[in-house]
């Protein structure tokens, strides 16, 4: 492009949109996140030949063919080392992962683990439905006990995973929440993700409607939400109910939250918790949070504070100064002998 071009049209959510049918069941929570991205991308400025979304395997990974950018959909749980060796390749590529509940954290999850630990610079969007739906029900790692399905009939005795507290265990540096159909927190979190440098993971709560329907129906049931949301914002407290007169507070002398209601046995604005993305403590606890004794915690639970610590970064400023040492030559270190000697680097 010259100075002499017309300035490029700004882009719209068709530009996002491919040409391939979307073959979701009706009613699937995906259509509703895929809307929320591409109405959200135009937003950020982004270019689409910039942009390329990852996926593994499942109902979710289907993603990049309804996204008029480049896409990988790749193997079962290998997405992250695909999206890390594509940042890798190119820092300046927009990199987006898809992934849900079974391929991220079953045979994913060692993967997962991984790229969070890193913290390479790309947005990770993990469907989280409860059940396997591309394979017709089984549970997942984040079925609850009890859950039957064709692999458990008697019921899962298995302990579910918490995916928000799961990253925060692997050591992710941005941690957030959604919910499908609440479009408007959903890009906002997303956004968020997105400005952050790293890796920025967002957990949505996805309708199957198939094989494990309403399973989050009790807190995203319109008539009862205001009472089993929180939604976060950094230095404001922690409110909700329909008045915004109840809230969280940890109990005294303790490292443990309660809900507590404003003007009950003296409970002021005081004593709410105030909250702070950049508290890794209390992020852990608000994912842990359940109805109904709790709310569930949306928005970014955890933002961590410092500077720019991206994977890609510190790789290829290792590669910047081994290349300074001066270049080898592979072809005589293959015909030097039978041992190679690795010598330390020298000590001052």
């Amino acid at each position: 492009m010259t100075p002499l071009d017309p300035p490029s049209p700004p882009l719209t959510r068709k530009d996002f949109t491919s040409d391939q049918e979307v073959r979701w069941c009706p009613g699937c929570g995906d259509y509703a996140i895929l809307a929320a991205v591409q109405r959200m991308l135009p937003d950020l400025g982004v270019r689409k030949e910039n942009t390329v979304f990852v996926s593994g395997i499942g109902c979710s990974s289907r993603f990049p063919y309804y996204m008029d950018t480049y896409g990988f959909h790749t193997i079962h749980g290998r997405a992250p080392a695909v999206a890390t060796g594509i940042k890798l390749a190119n820092q300046d590529l927009d990199v987006w992962m898809i992934t849900g509940d079974g391929d991220g954290l079953s045979i994913g999850g060692n993967h997962l683990m991984h790229v969070l630990r890193r913290n390479v610079n790309m947005q990770l969007i993990l469907f989280n439905n409860r059940i396997y739906g591309l394979t017709k029900g089984q549970y997942s790692p984040t079925s609850l006990v009890g859950k039957r399905s064709p692999s458990t009939p008697m019921g899962s005795i298995d302990n579910p995973l918490i995916p928000a507290a799961f990253a925060l265990g692997c050591g992710g540096r941005f941690v957030g929440r959604a919910i499908d159909t609440d479009a408007k927190n959903l890009v906002a979190t997303l956004k968020r993700a997105h400005e952050f440098v790293g890796t920025g993971f967002v957990e949505v709560y996805q309708n199957c409607p198939v094989f494990n329907d309403a399973a989050f129906e009790h807190f995203t049931a319109r008539e009862i939400a205001a009472e089993t949301q929180l939604h976060l914002e950094h230095g404001k407290p922690m409110r909700f109910g329909k008045d915004h007169t109840r809230g969280l507070r940890l109990k005294p002398g303790q490292l443990e939250l309660e809900v507590v209601t404003l003007g009950e046995y003296g409970v002021t604005e005081a004593d709410i918790l105030v909250h702070d993305e950049h508290n890794h403590t209390m992020a852990y606890l608000l994912a842990t949070l359940e109805p109904p004794t709790f709310p569930v915690a949306l928005g970014v639970l955890y933002r961590a504070p410092g500077p720019d610590a991206s994977f890609e970064r510190g790789m290829h400023e290792q590669n910047r100064q081994a290349r300074a040492k001066g270049v080898g030559d592979i072809n005589a270190l293959m015909r030097k002998g039978h041992t190679w000697l690795v010598e330390p680097e020298p000590t001052v």
